[in-house]
């Protein structure tokens, strides 16, 4: 019967003529080389070209990788070994090797040997510790040497192919042959040894179109392989199935049985000649070169052939051969770790007559079934003697130990115990895999159909695409798993028995009520087990995870492919096996399993008995299942982690509890965390405790802010500056309306330009201070920078509005320390919208606007503010001393308004000659001395402008003029005590002794 190996193309790379190839042990790399004279690297799984090394112009022939020194040798046309680095591409050596064409290099598996074959007709050795100087020359061949290869069972001796038509054997330490095989009629063009077993073969490819399977012991030939139709060029036994392979320059690559030699499967991908052949040790990945590029094949499961009963004992096959190891055996004083490889005595239990693609102990372990070639046969699991056998592509076993056999895709028996057959099935639908357990079931491409053992008759048809199917002990749950997911169903045996009972027909989808689906898990299965109702399983990614309720574990993270053989209940353990027949365990408790599968039957009683046998560093995995089921107070008082008993206490809002761990932990997070919910439950004061803690300046301010405690804000600003938050301390400070001291930690944290922009919009009065400290700091990087930045005190026409900001800064100075109460903020909140700029200069115009109005003798000002009204009478006659600001020279000056009553006298000896402006509330001056003008400003048409012969300017507020001879009054609008106003002259021009002047008001604010 045939392997039915199956056959999947993992790669298919299009390039120049490839002339060799190699795997890579470790790494996921292709080795190419080309007769191009390139040699790549592939990685099969990404699908793309990790690495390339331009060697030569000419082809290379043979390259090969020497995994424990990172390095690829390669042997090229112009004669030339070259070893390069493939981890930094450097080259590593050149050498002229031979004098002819290089046909192949061999890597010695051991020691620091490279064997190279060429058309000069010789094989040498290079020793790469020694320089690589040649060591030896072996000489015998009259033709090309082909190839080369070292035989693995013996690594001192190895084989050459030439098309002198023969096989030589050497020794390394010997330069002449040990024997020649004379192999074909034509020249050999390849040649491998066999891997396995204690077969002494060798097979060898020829231009006659032939392979042969030689006894390199008895040199005799064992089987001569037919069937190309054109040169062969490559051969190979596989290292792990018994399968030979042969290519040629027909474009085909055929797979032949290594023990029958027949024929299993022929592959023609469409790439001209076949060149080249790679496989390696432990894989079952086939690399194949052709004339346009690489192909490769993984043939079979890589997945170990073994089975594990339920007392421990394992049986694997390796190759045709049978061993068995106990687990139980380690010992209880073995203390070994998860994921530790146990160190078992292997035992040869014995062989097999065919090629095992599968093994499977039956329910109560007494037998064991072997799959394979298309047959099967049943041994005793403890002497290994045969009982049973037939032909079949598959065996599964029921639960009380009956079996069925697939014979194809449209005949299944069934057998008894006792190895009889029972019944006969044949049906409608193409079979293209069984299961056993509870129910046989039948599975197609896109549905699977479950029958009872007794009469095969049809329980329930699920349309599901099925990848395994797995049983519970119970026989009442089962997992089927597809390409990307599976899923938990329920067997209601119940339903079915009365429903087979009563006698009815069930339609071609069967009882619909069988089977209830109680959990889809989106992850593919590759392997997995039932221990009571948790279901133990590694995914594609290679997790170790368990399956409650529906509920996800993972136990581990598993570094390399692993397959579940079993669980032991008595040693709580779970044991996998990978592809090198290491067996490893992990831990897995039984009491959690069992205390899991209470609270999933709702059964807390008999859960809260087991929890106090569950060991303590597997109750916050219990904590975690409880969360899920939605049991969070349950959780918390079985979770012994604090931070995971924290997360608990926040999500039952628990905030004590929270604080109580918080505390012991002393975790800013937790403390912040804490705090952040404190606050938005209204806890102020813990929220206040927690902040503090948690060091959580930012969420102090939101918290004082918000309570409009403004003591603490000032010690919070105090605590910020020591800890460097300058951010917080300048909002604090902000919120004070200490403008002075945000200024200065600006300046402090040299962070000038800010203070000087700050300046301009709130204290005014700094920014010449500010603007030299700028000045001084940017000249130390840019000169003519610094030289650009411009003082309002010097250069007041490029600021807009400038006196008004600093009438706005004295009118606002007192009211930056008043702190309304919260319960004002309704009425406030239009202020932050205020400008404070706009505000006063309409408050002036209200103002000139009620002098217009005013009486014949005199008139009143009446201003009005938030405060209340003020109002007070102009007392006539009353001197007052005059006060005039700092001197001008730039024809521009700022005074103060003072209510005086002055003789032209007492005027001129003051003004005379000084460049000042006086503004005056009350002024009585002789007719001939003043001369009255009109408004200049058509904005303030209540100000006369009065040019004095003295060259000094005087405004007064109103100008009345009588027809009399004796004098000109000049009545002011009426101030208060308190009343103050700033006026800003500019000059635009000067015409002799006629002043012609702009005035603008800056600010509403009134002071004596």
């Amino acid at each position: 019967m045939p392997l039915r190996l199956e056959i999947k193309r993992k790669l298919a790379n299009r390039s120049d003529r490839v002339k060799s190839v190699d795997l890579h042990p470790t790494e996921p790399w292709i080795l190419t080389s080309l007769y191009t004279g390139t040699v790549c690297i592939w990685n099969y799984q990404s699908q793309t070209m990790a690495k390339s090394f331009e060697v030569t112009d000419l082809p290379v022939r043979s390259a090969k990788f020497i995994p424990r020194m990172q390095w690829v040798v390669a042997g090229a046309d112009d004669m030339h070994i070259r070893v390069y680095n493939y981890n930094t591409m450097d080259k590593v050596k050149v050498f002229e090797a031979h004098t002819d064409y290089i046909r192949c290099v061999a890597v010695h598996p051991t020691l620091p040997y490279v064997l190279s074959s060429a058309d000069d007709m010789l094989i040498k050795l290079w020793d790469w510790e020694k320089g690589w100087i040649c060591t030896q020359i072996f000489e015998g061949h009259s033709h090309y040497v082909m190839q080369v290869t070292i035989n693995p069972k013996d690594t001192n001796t190895f084989a050459s192919a030439s098309l002198d038509r023969t096989i030589k054997i050497w020794n390394l330490g010997s330069p002449d042959p040990n024997f020649t095989l004379d192999a074909h009629l034509k020249g050999v063009n390849c040649v491998d040894y066999f891997t396995g077993g204690d077969k002494p073969y060798l097979i060898t490819g020829s231009d006659d179109h032939t392979a042969k399977v030689w006894d390199y012991q008895t040199k005799s030939c064992v089987q001569t392989l037919e069937g190309h139709t054109h040169n062969i060029s490559a051969v190979s036994f596989h290292p792990e199935l018994p399968i030979i392979i042969t290519g040629s320059e027909d474009g085909t690559v055929r797979i032949w049985h290594s023990t029958t030699y027949r024929l299993e499967n022929t592959l023609n991908y469409g790439l001209e000649r076949v060149w080249a052949i790679g496989c390696m040790k432990g894989s079952r990945r086939v690399i194949i070169g052709y004339d346009e590029g690489t192909i490769m094949v993984k043939i079979g499961r890589e997945e170990p052939v073994a089975s594990m009963d339920n007392s421990g004992k394992v049986i694997w096959a390796k190759h045709n051969e049978i061993q068995t190891v106990n687990i139980r055996n380690v010992g209880a004083d073995y203390e070994g770790t998860d994921g530790e490889r146990l160190p078992l005595a292997v035992r040869e239990l014995g062989t097999c007559d065919l090629y095992p693609q599968s093994l499977k102990h039956n329910p109560n372990a007494r037998f064991v079934v072997v799959c394979g070639d298309g047959e099967y046969i049943i041994y005793t699991a403890l002497a290994w003697r045969n009982r049973s056998f037939g032909s079949a592509l598959e065996i599964v076993w029921s639960t009380d130990g009956e079996y069925a056999a697939r014979e194809s895709t449209s005949k299944i028996k069934i057998f008894s115990k006792n190895f009889q057959e029972k019944k006969s099935i044949r049906p409608t639908f193409s079979a293209e895999r069984i299961y056993g357990g509870a129910l046989l079931a039948m599975c197609s491409n896109d549905f699977i159909c479950f029958y009872d053992w007794a009469e095969c008759r049809l329980i329930r048809r699920i349309d599901v695409t099925v990848k395994n199917l797995y049983w519970a002990d119970g026989g009442d749950l089962v997992a089927i798993s597809s390409d990307a997911s599976f899923y938990i169903l329920k067997y209601n045996r119940d339903v079915v028995d009365a429903h087979l009972e009563s006698g009815k027909s069930a339609d071609e989808q069967g009882v619909e009520d069988a089977f209830e689906l109680l959990y889809e898990i989106n992850e593919r299965v590759r392997t997995g087990i039932w221990v009571g109702d948790c279901f133990i399983y590694n995914n594609s990614s290679w997790k170790l995870n368990y399956c409650v309720g529906g509920e996800v574990t993972t136990m581990f993270h598993l570094d390399r492919p692993m397959y579940l053989l079993g669980y032991l209940a008595g040693q709580s353990k779970v044991y996998l096996i990978d592809k090198e027949f290491n067996v490893i365990s992990y831990t897995l408790l039984l009491s959690l399993i069992e205390y899991k599968t209470l609270v999933m039957r709702d059964d807390l009683e008999r859960a809260n008995q087991i929890l106090s046998s569950i060991p303590r560093d597997q109750l916050n995995s219990v904590a975690r299942f409880l969360e899920s089921r939605g049991m969070i107070e349950d959780a918390l008082n079985v979770a012994t982690d604090s931070d995971y008993r924290f997360e608990l206490a926040i999500q039952l809002g628990k905030l004590e509890i929270a604080q109580e761990i918080a505390g012991v932990a002393q975790s800013e997070s937790k403390w912040k965390q804490l705090g952040a919910l404190a606050l938005s439950t209204g806890m102020l004061e813990m929220a206040e405790e927690c902040l503090k803690h948690a060091k959580d300046l930012s969420g102090l301010l939101l918290l004082y802010s918000s309570l409009g405690d403004a003591e603490e804000i000032l010690k919070l600003a105090s605590l910020a500056k020591e800890q460097g938050r300058n951010n917080v301390a300048f909002l604090c400070l902000f919120m004070l309306g200490k403008v002075e001291e945000c200024l200065q930690l600006l300046i402090d944290s040299n962070r000038i330009p800010e203070a000087a922009l700050m300046a301009r919009s709130y204290l005014p009065s700094k920014v010449s201070e500010i603007v030299a400290l700028w000045r001084k700091d940017l000249n130390k990087v840019n000169q003519k920078a610094a030289e650009s930045l411009a003082d309002p005190e010097e250069y007041p026409n490029l600021f807009e509005d400038w006196q008004l900001a600093l009438g706005v800064e004295s009118n606002v100075a007192d009211t930056r320390s008043n702190y309304p109460p919260a319960a004002e903020y309704v009425n406030l909140t239009n202020r932050s919208n205020a400008n404070l700029v706009e505000a006063f200069r309409n408050m002036q115009m209200g103002e000139e606007e009620t002098l217009e109005n005013g009486g014949l003798d005199y008139e009143v000002a009446q201003l009005t503010e938030q405060n209340g009204k003020r109002q007070e009478e102009m007392q006539e006659g009353q001197d007052e001393a005059v006060v005039v600001d700092a001197d001008s020279t730039d024809g521009a000056v700022l005074v103060n308004v003072i209510k005086l009553n002055l003789q032209v006298s007492h005027l001129y000896r003051f003004l005379w000659g000084q460049p000042k402006m006086l503004i005056v509330g009350s002024l009585v001056i002789p007719n001939g001395v003043v001369k009255c003008a009109s408004v200049v400003s058509s904005t303030y048409r209540n100000v006369s402008i009065a040019f004095m012969q003295a060259g000094c300017l005087i405004i007064c507020t109103k100008v009345r003029t009588f027809s009399n001879s004796t004098a000109g009054i000049l009545y002011p609008v009426h101030l208060s005590a308190s009343d103050y106003v700033a006026i800003w002259v500019k000059w635009f021009t000067v015409r002799k002794q006629d002043y012609i002047a702009s005035v603008v008001v800056l600010s509403n604010s009134w002071v004596h």
